[in-house]
């Protein structure tokens, strides 16, 4: 199983500070009806985070034409909204929001070249608020295709998430279906699409990384 690169440190202070618990508990406690179920849950909690953290295997096998999902969760916005900080035009809005059992590692959705990356840091409002789109810690990216388009999205930390990472350089070539970062902890995706977007996702539906069509350009 991968691991997210920019994840070992934290797997190793979750690691840690479960360790230095369970050895207070046998230290101090000494009852097992306490000590043992204790134990068991912190090592069900490093076992989660350790899932948590990982980056899945994804078959990526979509048309030139295909946007595929940035990040695994449930549709919950399919609107025309105006993205007011690079496009600066009307696009439709397709967002997804991640739980804390979603895979967390994000995806490239399109191939294309990086004209656009920013991060923002911000408030930590929960995730599937609106207003946690332009208020809340986050990153915008724009990949402009081969063919013209450009495909747009937000990385947005929820009220659990204190850290995004981000791949993204302006100028480099990228390919659909890598790794293109994570969010730790509850969070949501904003992507932004063009008008003329044929949308194959609907509300409520559940996606996956690299293998969940969200539209065709």
């Amino acid at each position: 199983m991968k691991i997210d690169n920019n994840s070992y440190g934290t797997l190793a202070l979750v690691y840690g500070i479960s360790a230095a618990l369970a050895a207070l508990l046998f230290v101090f406690v000494k009852r097992p009806v306490i000590v043992w179920p204790s134990v068991a849950l912190l090592l069900w909690f490093c076992l989660w985070q350790t899932f948590f953290f990982r980056v899945p295997r994804r078959r990526y096998d979509s048309d030139v034409d295909d946007v595929t999902s940035v990040a695994d969760g449930r549709v919950v916005i399919i609107e025309k909204a105006f993205e007011n900080e690079f496009l600066k035009r009307e696009c439709i809005q397709v967002s997804v929001y991640m739980n804390f059992f979603d895979v967390h590692a994000n995806f490239w959705p399109v191939d294309g070249e990086i004209t656009y990356y920013k991060y923002h840091p911000g408030e930590h409002f929960f995730a599937f608020k609106p207003k946690a789109s332009e208020e809340n810690e986050h990153t915008c990216t724009c990949i402009h295709t081969a063919e013209g388009k450009d495909v747009f999205f937000k990385q947005i930390a929820g009220g659990f998430a204190r850290r995004i990472v981000n791949y993204a350089k302006v100028g480099d070539k990228v390919k659909a279906g890598e790794q293109c970062g994570i969010i730790k902890f509850g969070s949501r995706i904003d992507m932004f699409l063009p008008l003329d977007a044929d949308i194959k996702t609907q509300l409520l539906d559940l996606t996956r990384a690299c293998e969940t069509v969200i539209c065709k350009l």
